[in-house]
């Protein structure tokens, strides 16, 4: 009988410095193969799935299984309130980790999830489109039969775990859920609401996920209902994924009673891909069929004036004529467009102006709203992924000269540059609209950078004249641009550009939009940009696969991301390939 593996035990530092804990069971054949990855649900704790490091019978695959934040023997981070947009933060780190500390890179991995773990698998695998070999998700908790609510003022924001006769019909396994302190953690209430606000966007937009993947789907699980989960399956965009239902399964399914199918069906899996590694979806050409193409054109298409929905939009248009009288920022988009370069530097100084307190008030408002906030913490993360490349250019003693394509006023370039005790040898803005140019070189002079700063007209898809640039900058920027332009033409002939332009080795940072829930809103509501005339502000969401596919056909390698809470932002860091 072959010996149970013995797992090793570790710590890595995740993104903000808290130390989680997780097992490694190294292969027993060699040459190693790959790397399966097992993450556990919500209140438990990675020692729950050690059972699959040998049951899984993969000789030739490192298993890893961690304790996630606020889990386990992770506990440098227990008794923090825990944001479930940091989970899916720490899985990226996780990932990152395992292939500077093991050598094993995100296409050599195969993840396991179960549970809510599902989820948070799910929802990184949506928001940051990774290279993984494949991904298995076990009864994922996208709805959950328990009713939660936010908490009021004054109650207890924990929630607790389930019992073990709800999680596995295995008397043992249930017995010692029961018996085990650290596999009942109690939760705060907003990791579970977080939770479950990803996961109607992730069923929602299923389509952008194209990672091979394999559910199974516990038709006894007394924890997660299972129509999202045949829902997200039926909408998934993956050319290669596989459904196993498990009529009598509990919703721990990989450690139930007579788990044996279940458990061999996810080894044949894990082997298939590995065996033959399936052809990735292209989706450069995104942009002319498909399920993002589908929704912009249904919202470019005009509705019936006199329908429901015609009259609640054209009341809502006449609103907003209404408040750009006393609002600054409603009159700054109705006149320059709320896309604008002016209306982004509005939005980017959060100052509620207006001709009267009321102004001030409804401008407040606009300014408070959804995609307001999330353009904001995408300037935070711009610059944050602006000072990671300038602090990676410095480690290499390269001169730092940036380059912003499309860079409006330029406030969040300048920013960035002095917030970096790292010294820039040059920063170019350039912009069509001379408008901006103003504001730029106002700034420039306001932030005493004129002796590297400049400003120039120029237009973000002329490849050729960005590739003549001169010098080559060695850190590209381009935020909130390609988000306006539904078509991939333009968008491959800037990158195009942009990947000319940039010394090998160099870094560029890019926007992208996947998700948001306010598009019609947008569409209906708002104009766009006044050189299109006032035309309706109608955006076709690129998913972050297309736009990383993108990207790396001009010849960068995506190394970082981040992503607001809501998922409606992404901001990512790539690298010139030398």
């Amino acid at each position: 009988m072959t010996q149970p593996r013995v797992p090793q035990e570790h710590h890595f530092h995740t993104h903000d410095g808290v130390a989680l804990f997780y097992r490694h069971w190294p292969a027993t054949t060699q040459p190693r193969r790959g790397a399966v990855v097992l993450l556990h649900r919500p209140h438990e704790h990675g020692e729950r799935m050690a059972h699959l490091a040998d049951e899984l019978d993969l000789p030739d695959f490192d298993v890893f299984a961690w304790d996630a934040r606020g889990h386990g023997r992770s506990i440098a981070a227990r008794f923090e309130a825990i944001e479930f947009a940091t989970a899916v933060r720490d899985l990226q780190t996780f990932i990152d980790h395992l292939a500077f500390a093991h050598g094993t890179p995100a296409r050599a991995i195969h993840i396991v999830a179960e549970g809510g773990g599902a989820v948070v698998a799910a929802t990184w695998a949506h928001d940051h489109a990774p290279r993984l070999r494949g991904l298995t998700l076990v009864a994922p908790t996208f709805e959950s039969r328990r009713l939660l609510r936010r908490p009021r003022a004054g109650e207890a924001s924990t929630i607790a775990g389930p019992a073990g006769g709800a999680v596995s019909r295995d008397p043992r396994r249930a017995a010692d859920h029961d018996a085990d302190a650290l596999a009942r953690q109690p939760l705060d209430a907003r990791f579970l609401l977080g939770l479950r606000d990803a996961a109607v966007r992730v069923v929602a937009d299923a389509n952008a996920i194209v990672l091979p993947l394999q559910l199974l789907v516990a038709g006894s699980d007394r924890i997660a209902r299972d129509r999202p989960q045949h829902l997200f399956f039926d909408r998934l965009g993956s050319a290669h994924k596989s459904r196993l239902e498990l009529p009598d399964a509990a919703h721990d399914a990989l450690g139930d009673r007579d788990r044996e199918a279940a458990v061999q069906a996810v080894r044949a899996f894990v082997l298939r891909l590995f065996d033959a590694t399936p052809a990735e979806v292209d989706l450069r050409e995104a942009h002319l069929h498909g399920e993002t193409a589908d929704e912009s054109h249904a919202l470019a298409t005009a509705l019936p004036l006199l329908s429901p929905r015609g009259l609640r939009w054209m009341l809502l248009r006449l609103g907003i004529r209404v408040g750009a009288w006393s609002s600054h920022g409603l009159k700054l988009g109705r006149e320059t467009g709320f896309d604008s370069g002016a209306t982004l530097d509005h939005v980017y100084r959060n100052q509620a102006q207006g001709r009267n307190a009321i102004g001030r008030r409804v401008d407040r408002h606009y300014l408070d709203a959804l995609g307001w906030r999330a353009i904001r913490t995408r300037r935070l993360h711009v610059e944050e992924l602006m000072r990671d490349a300038m602090e990676r250019l410095g480690e290499k003693h390269r001169d730092i000269r940036i380059l912003d394509i499309a860079s409006g006023p330029g406030r969040y370039v300048l920013d960035a540059v002095r917030a970096s005790p790292i010294r820039t040898s040059s920063i170019l803005l350039r912009d069509v609209c001379e408008d901006s140019g103003r504001e730029a070189r106002a700034l420039i002079e306001e932030r005493e950078l004129g002796h590297v700063a400049r400003f120039e007209t120029g237009d973000a898809f002329d490849r050729l004249g960005l590739a003549n640039l001169r010098p080559r900058p060695t850190l590209a920027v381009a935020s909130g641009l390609y988000e306006l332009y539904p078509g991939n033409e333009m968008v491959r002939r800037s990158l195009a550009g942009v990947g000319d332009a940039v010394e090998d080795g160099g870094y560029f940072v890019y926007t992208n939009q996947p998700w948001h829930p306010q598009l019609e809103l947008i569409a209906r509501a708002l104009v766009s940009r006044r050189e299109h005339d006032g035309e309706p502000w109608v955006m076709r969401r690129r998913t972050q696969a297309e736009l990383d596919q993108l990207v790396e056909e001009a010849g960068f390698k995506k190394i970082a991301q981040r992503i607001d809470a809501h998922g409606i932002f992404t901001v990512s860091l790539a690298i010139r390939r030398e």
